[in-house]
Order: structure tokens, then C-alpha cells, then sequence
């Protein structure tokens, strides 16, 4: 992992540009524009508080809020999935999934899309994400953390099956084992799930084959200060943060 933020150099910004429109004449140009965001993400800075090197904050917002509603941040986060793993040697669409979730607490002004875990007692919000057999996230759902796993795993199954046509096995804990693994029975056919769990004789932390991916992902997220709370008003930003970190992480890697 990166230990300090840099700006997109130009193998990663060639990469991204395929996908962004460049036809048309800015002011500001689209790589500065992307600079500030990744910039926000890594240093957890105000909107409000970007620094002067990039395009004023009302510009950098309207564009990471575009993205994010256009289907742009998307298409951006899985042309790098499928390069970062055909650069790893794997096919460009995974087969083998994990998901988990991970409560978080908000910002005192966050209203809207929370809740108490009362399981590990935070009130805030669940960040639901489906990754590859890399720690690759493809899909993300942020939703209240009174809600339990198995009622929202759906939501990313669904979101994810338009486009990755090689999903066979996914793999959860014991959270998943009712309500999800009965929805997928119910209604995909052909998709496994299979409940991956630590032997009753093992303490503390076991990494459980594959599944352990998830959780290192959740571990990457550390490093973005953005991420050290959820400061967004609403569930559809802490999402587009979420890919932005994954996109972030894979563009490090082509420097």
C-alpha cells in the first residue's frame, strides 16, 4: 500500500481516460478533476477544504456526484477489475465471490440510512461488499447497520448479475447461512453458496481459505481516512467512496 498520496501519474491516467468523454473543451481538465477526488479520499479533507493545486470543490463535487449517478464510476471500477486481473494472470471476470459487511459508525449530522448493530454495538451504518478471490470489490451496498446481512446481501447479487456472467460459487459466514442462502435457492439457479465457518477448536482470528479476502479488504479501507468514518449524508456517497478506494488501490499498481 501506498504510504503518501501522489497524483495520478500517466500510465494511470491513460487508463482512466479511455473511459471518461475527452471530446469536448474544460477549463478544468477531467484528470485534475479526478486528482482532487482520489486527494479527498486518501487525506479525509473537507469538501470545503480541497487544496488550491486542484479545480475549485463545487466542480470536483459535481463531477464525483455525476459519476457516480451516470453508471461512469462503475464502468471505471470494473475496466480495472478485469485489467488488474489479467495483469494477475486470472480471466478477466471471477467465478468465486465472498461477501461480508462491515459496520461503521457516522458523523454526528448524518441522519438518513442508519442504525444501531447490536451485535457489536455501533450506530452507524454497514458497508456490504462483494470481492473477488484478489479482494477486488464489485459490487457495494451502504445501508443502515440495524439491518441484518442476510436482508441486504441480495441487493448485491442482483446489481452484480447483469455483468459478471461467470459467477458460480459465493461464499459467506454464518450471518448469510438463512435469509440469503434461501433467496439464492430461490430464485438464481446454478449459483452455489457455501457457508465458510472457523472449527469450533480454533480461537481468535482464522483466516478461512478465500473468504479471508473480504476481510483484507476491509483492512485496505484503513488507509483512507475518508473511510475512518462515514461522513456522507447520504447511503449513495459512502458507496461511490467505497469504489473510488478500490479504483485507487488498482491504479497504485500501474505506476
Amino acid at each position: 500500500m501506498q504510504t503518501c498520496f501522489k497524483d495520478l501519474s500517466d500510465t494511470a491516467w491513460e487508463i482512466i481516460s479511455k473511459i471518461l468523454n475527452q471530446q469536448r473543451k474544460r477549463k478544468y481538465s477531467l484528470r485534475a478533476v479526478v486528482n482532487g477526488i482520489l486527494s479527498i479520499l486518501r487525506k479525509g479533507t473537507q469538501w470545503r477544504n480541497l487544496e488550491t493545486c486542484y479545480p475549485p470543490w463545487p466542480l470536483v463535487y459535481y463531477y464525483f456526484a455525476k459519476w457516480g449517478k451516470d453508471g461512469t464510476l462503475e464502468r471505471i471500477n470494473s475496466e480495472l477489475n478485469k485489467l488488474e486481473r489479467q495483469r494477475q494472470g486470472k480471466k478477466a471476470i471471477p467465478s468465486l465471490f465472498s461477501i461480508d459487511s462491515q459496520s461503521i459508525k457516522v458523523s454526528p449530522f448524518v441522519s438518513k440510512d442508519k442504525g444501531v448493530d447490536g451485535n457489536k454495538c455501533i450506530n452507524g451504518r454497514k458497508r456490504h461488499v462483494i470481492v473477488d478471490t484478489l479482494g477486488l470489490v464489485w459490487g457495494v451496498v451502504v445501508h443502515g447497520a440495524d439491518s441484518h446481512d442476510s436482508q441486504k446481501a441480495h441487493l448485491l447479487v442482483e446489481h452484480c448479475l447483469g455483468y459478471l456472467d461467470r459467477m458460480q460459487k459465493i461464499l459467506v459466514d454464518a450471518a448469510y447461512k438463512k435469509g440469503f442462502m434461501q433467496w439464492v435457492e430461490a430464485n438464481i439457479l446454478g449459483l452455489a453458496v457455501e457457508c465458510s465457518a472457523v472449527p469450533p477448536s480454533r480461537k481468535g482470528f482464522v483466516p478461512v481459505k478465500w473468504r479471508w479476502a473480504v476481510e483484507r479488504t476491509f483492512a485496505w479501507h484503513n488507509f483512507f481516512r475518508r473511510l475512518a468514518k462515514d461522513y456522507e449524508k447520504t447511503a449513495k456517497s459512502s458507496q461511490n467512496w467505497i469504489l473510488w478506494t478500490n479504483i485507487q488501490i488498482i491504479l497504485n499498481r500501474f505506476r
